[in-house]
């Protein structure tokens, strides 16, 4: 379960109710309230506050998670707005989640440089006063402390999406409606975020526990990612950190978005499927519908060792994007950075395993290394001067969870010597300024060991154009294979109006055989998809790719549905390209 990005965004922002968390306060609706209940919470240094003793005409309270991503991307948002209306509105953080600490409260006060009070509130007691769901969820309060707003502060986030800028400023909007005496329009939006991690309460079933499974299945697919210092944006693995995000796992697990697996089970068997069992799912189910148990902890599994040194073993080779590191900003989309790079090799090289480092693994989300392009594509790129794609001859790649490269014996990419490579780098910020310096390392094959070598190849189309608001775009790429071959892995790339994409491969004489088919593509999340076992390709064979694009407005992701969208290089551009990594004999002759 790797809640990773937009990655960790995408895979945090998906929220579907479960039935059975019945451990959690029933509450009025919110109808019911006219006036917020007054409460008294101190701050991570304990100092008092009580919403009675405010004397703001204006309070927003608005309940926040130290490890939620969208309320670190939210928190300078507020404090530039309680900057603003200093004086005029009082602002003031609650964190109601069992796993936030004091001591996490006063590390997101000096992170995030916050003059916002930080309130705890134990026992959720605050939140069930104010049916408080999610963080980040704010309240609007009137003078007389009447609840005039509820809900989310903006639109820019959503389940799994981020628009490009935010087209509805609801919180702001209130404000200044109450400032002027106007009625506010929009009173109650949906809050978009983190589950509120309650106290639980735990049944008499206590046979499914997380000494027992659960902390064996967290083990197994969540914590690769989900430990201090990964891209996950808290960890997995102590019970008490868990047990606070008890609800967030079930509304993840139960709409599928974790662990991240786009690809349709009616077609394919791939070696890196990382879904979870229905047995899993129906596991972790029980456990937080019967109040999240920590059972025996004579139990518990030993806590995962992971090898922080080269998973591919000592390079041979090592080289990094850049002599100065990239500095990724605390909040804000970064657009993709590209790096060019001397290898120095003065003789060709024989690559069998690769791996790519982040350096600042908390806020990298992706990265492709590849050759840089060479012939036509070459030419382009310097008449261009950029970087902005990679040649179809890629070495390797990394995104959350994902396993480095390493060939079987016999098997190699070819880099010629003086080559240059590009890293593509994908960062997501998550509140806190980074620093990043990114490297690849390689390890080599003797020649005379290489029997078959790796290519990247691709099936892709430049020539479309996708019209204005048109919800369901089909782009049509094929390519023919010239010899036989061995089928190693798939690749599908598209950017935010990219809907669904499909490989096919027609052998000379048969019907066309459905390889992966990806019925929703989320662009956060770069997969590639390795067959359980290769599959021999005839000569002439023919590999097609079909692509959907949605540019309408129903797909929030779109930057701009009213433009029509042809191919390029930026996010905002299209491309439709279906990678593949075939294996070819080397003819020694």
């Amino acid at each position: 379960m790797i809640l990773g990005h937009v990655c960790w965004l995408g895979c945090l922002l998906c929220c579907i109710q479960i039935s059975g968390i019945s451990q959690v306060a029933t509450l009025a609706h919110f109808e019911d309230f006219e006036r917020a209940v007054p409460f008294s919470l101190r701050d991570h240094q304990g100092q008092l506050f009580e919403l009675n003793e405010m004397q703001s005409p204006l309070v927003v309270v608005a309940f926040m998670g130290t490890e939620c991503p969208l309320a670190k991307l939210y928190a300078p948002r507020l404090q530039k707005m309680a900057d603003q209306f200093s004086g005029e509105v009082q602002f003031v953080f609650i964190s109601s989640n069992q796993q936030d600490s004091l001591a996490k409260l006063a590390h997101f006060v000096r992170s995030q440089e916050m003059s916002i009070p930080f309130l705890k509130d134990p026992g959720n007691t605050v939140a069930d006063q104010f049916q408080a769901e999610r963080t980040p969820e704010v309240f609007l309060l009137d003078q007389r402390r009447n609840i005039r707003y509820r809900g989310r502060i903006d639109d820019q986030y959503t389940y799994g999406i981020q628009r490009p800028q935010a087209d509805h400023l609801y919180l702001l909007d209130a404000i200044r409606s109450l400032q002027t005496g106007e009625a506010v329009e929009v009173s109650k939006t949906e809050a978009v975020g983190c589950v509120i991690g309650r106290v639980l309460q735990s049944s008499e079933d206590t046979t499914v526990t997380f000494a027992n499974q659960i902390s064996r299945i967290l083990n197994q697919h969540c914590v690769n990612c989900h430990r201090n210092g990964q891209i996950g944006p808290f960890s997995l693995i102590e019970f008490d950190e868990v047990v606070g995000w008890a609800g967030m796992i079930a509304e993840v697990v139960a709409d599928n978005r974790m662990p991240p697996w786009h690809a349709s089970a009616d077609h394919g068997e791939f070696a890196n499927d990382s879904r979870l069992s229905e047995e899993e799912k129906q596991l972790i189910a029980r456990w937080i519908a019967n109040g999240a148990p920590l059972g025996d902890v004579g139990q518990m599994p030993a806590p995962p060792i992971f090898d922080e040194a080269w998973q591919i073993g000592k390079p041979d080779a090592i080289i990094t994007m850049s002599a100065e590191p990239f500095e990724v900003p605390a909040t804000g989309t970064v657009p993709y950075k590209y790096f060019l790079v001397d290898t120095n090799f003065e003789e060709d090289k024989w690559v069998k395993a690769a791996e790519c480092r982040p350096g600042a693994r908390a806020v990298v989300h992706h990265i492709i290394v590849g050759l840089r392009g060479e012939g036509e594509f070459g030419r382009r790129e310097r008449r261009q001067g950029v970087h902005d794609d990679l040649d179809s001859e890629w070495i390797s790649a990394t995104a959350p969870g994902a396993p480095p490269m390493i060939l079987p014996d016999g098997y190699a990419k070819f880099i010629p010597a003086g080559a240059k490579l590009v890293f593509q780098m994908h960062y997501t910020p998550n509140g806190t300024k980074q620093h990043d310096i990114s490297e690849i390392g390689l390890i080599f094959a003797e020649p005379h060991e290489v029997r078959k070598r790796v290519y990247t190849q691709q099936v892709h189309s430049a020539r479309f154009e996708i019209p204005p608001g048109d919800p369901h775009y089909e782009v049509k790429a094929r390519t023919t294979i010239q010899k036989d071959a061995e089928l190693i892995a798939l690749f599908p790339h598209m950017h935010f109006r990219g809907k669904s994409f499909t490989f096919q491969l027609r052998e000379p004489g048969q019907d066309p055989v459905t390889l992966l088919h990806v019925p929703n593509y989320d662009f956060n999340w770069q997969n590639s998809y390795v067959l359980k076992q290769r599959l021999e390709i005839p000569a002439g064979s023919v590999m097609s790719g079909t692509a959907i694009f949605d540019n309408s407005a129903k797909n929030l992701a779109n930057p701009d549905p009213t433009q029509a969208v042809r191919w390029g290089d930026q996010t905002w551009d299209e491309m439709m390209i279906g990678y593949f990594d075939i294996a070819i004999d080397i003819d020694r002759k």
